[in-house]
């Protein structure tokens, strides 16, 4: 038994080396084992038995980072929803601020941070793979301060929400809710600034679970003072944003203190350096490349939100339009998580060198993702009224809601494909590609078509489309090449990171 199992051992071992490409492979060995081919040309060269335990190795992989991803993304999307929940119980009118503000105002802002962050996933994760580890603290210092910067400007638009909630159509008087609401969140934007760097600083690291394990006491103490704030001392709609507030500081200052006291983070984290100002332009157009891929995608989703206020009874839409969103985010914040995995995962093999187990990697996660949104799309379908009772007790909501679910298990088991290709354009350096796409799909063809979730269910065929082929035509050993540039040369102005320089 010991002897098959070593004989096992040794075999995944092999397989892994022949799709790395170790032992000349890469240049050019006898057995075939090009660098980088086409999928099936790939697959015969190293052998169809060879794909099998590969596959489970990359799916052990993936799923080690992802799980506490995808828990982390979830966790912290939470927050904003128990929130929404506790205000529901306050009225249909409540609700409806509530949820133009969750979704709209702060959802706005969130697709920038987001997608800014990305950049740390890029630079960070090549950087992990190719052990170039002080340069990483640097690169997360810069994205602090870029992220502050975004913060400030982002703050008028907070401040200023309800004449921004008038001019789109929305009721005076849900704009002045929304306003009270978006004021109370001003703390929340900038503590989502500093921890939006930080979180991806880690998982570029693989280390998870420890924000997983902080994210999920954060969640419990955060719905306990929900709760007392709301129905204990009857603060209202301004107490329960303001808990959200509380909580979300909470959250960043428990993930400093474990960068800046974890053994784990001892070689990335070295303290502050004055080089985190320097290089700034580089790394600000990947960061900006990084926003406009994301925001892209998020904004649409939002603007389905915003425009509720066109339609007839407008509060009833605003609901049912809002707690569909929020499923639609419940999925999304799971590939979320599989994206990022994706993300570390390709960055970390392209800094490497490995160009076989990035492209193979690509396929697991993939695959993983579309059974995931098939299992979703019919959770949602069988459970859409039970779902609906946890935010209202209208009828009228809940029967509104339950017209749009089979629109929106279209678009869940749509949206199983194109967060996962845009992790794998984030650790491969493709921000800029991916947001052209969006550009294509989303405004060109998506508005056009239907700015509710008819035209969202053909911007998503057509972006998963043109990523599929962006992604299935790459040539990874192109793309390790690119990597290692972005890593060793930091040009005349130092380039984005500094790498060379720091060690």
């Amino acid at each position: 038994m010991c002897t098959q199992r070593i004989h096992q051992v040794q075999a995944i071992n092999q397989s892994k080396a022949q799709w790395r490409g170790e032992g000349g492979a890469v240049a050019g060995d006898r057995r075939g084992v090009a660098g980088d081919g086409g999928g099936a040309a790939g697959v015969g060269a190293v052998g169809w038995r060879a794909v099998a335990p590969v596959a489970a190795w990359e799916s052990r992989n993936l799923w080690r980072l992802s799980w506490a991803s995808i828990v982390i993304q979830i966790l912290n999307f939470t927050l904003s929803l128990v929130t929404q929940m506790f205000v529901g119980h306050l009225g249909a009118l409540a609700l409806a601020g509530a949820s133009i503000t969750n979704v709209g105002i702060q959802g706005l802002a969130y697709g920038i941070m987001l997608g800014m962050a990305s950049a740390v996933q890029t630079v960070c994760g090549q950087a992990y793979g190719a052990r170039k580890h002080k340069a990483m603290g640097i690169v997360c210092q810069r994205a602090l301060i870029l992220h502050t910067i975004a913060a400030v400007i982002l703050a008028f638009l907070y401040w200023y929400s309800g004449a921004l909630l008038r001019a789109i159509g929305q009721s005076k008087e849900i704009a002045a809710i929304g306003q009270v609401y978006a004021r109370a969140l001003l703390p929340q934007l900038f503590a989502f600034a500093l921890y939006c760097p930080m979180q991806r600083f880690l998982q570029a690291q693989n280390i998870v679970n420890p924000m997983a394990y902080i994210a999920a006491a954060v969640l419990l103490f955060h719905i306990l003072i929900s709760w007392l704030a709301v129905f204990v001392f009857k603060w209202g709609v301004l107490g329960a944003s303001l808990t959200l507030s509380f909580s979300w500081w909470v959250l960043v200052l428990l993930t400093w203190l474990y960068i800046v006291c974890s053994p784990s983070c001892r070689a990335t984290w070295t303290g502050f350096s004055v080089r985190a100002f320097s290089g700034f332009w580089a790394y600000t157009k990947l960061t900006f490349a990084s926003a406009v891929m994301l925001v892209l995608e998020i904004w649409y989703v939002q603007g389905l939100v915003l425009l509720t206020g066109y339609l007839p009874n407008p509060e009833i839409s605003l609901d049912s339009i809002s707690i569909c969103v929020n499923y639609w985010n419940w999925d999304f914040m799971i590939m979320l998580g599989l994206s990022n995995a994706a993300s570390v995962r390709i960055g970390n093999e392209l800094g490497a060198g490995h160009p076989r187990v990035a492209r193979f990697a690509v396929i697991v996660v993939v695959t993983t993702s579309l059974i995931i949104s098939v299992i979703i799309s019919a959770l949602v379908l069988i459970l859409r009224t039970p779902l609906s009772k946890l935010y209202t007790n209208s009828t009228q909501v809940i029967e509104a809601v339950a017209n749009l679910t089979p629109l929106l298990a279209i678009s869940i088991f749509l949206n199983g494909v194109q967060p996962i290709l845009s992790g794998v354009a984030i650790g491969s350096g493709w921000q800029a590609i991916v947001a052209y796409v969006n550009v294509g799909a989303y405004y060109l063809i998506g508005l056009p078509i239907g700015w509710d979730l008819v035209g969202f269910d053909h911007r998503s065929f057509r972006t998963n489309g043109d990523l599929i082929i962006i992604t299935a035509r790459t040539n990874w050993n192109k793309e390790v090449e690119k990597a290692m540039q972005r890593l060793k040369n930091t040009a005349a102005d130092e380039e984005a990171l500094a790498i060379a320089d720091v060690e």
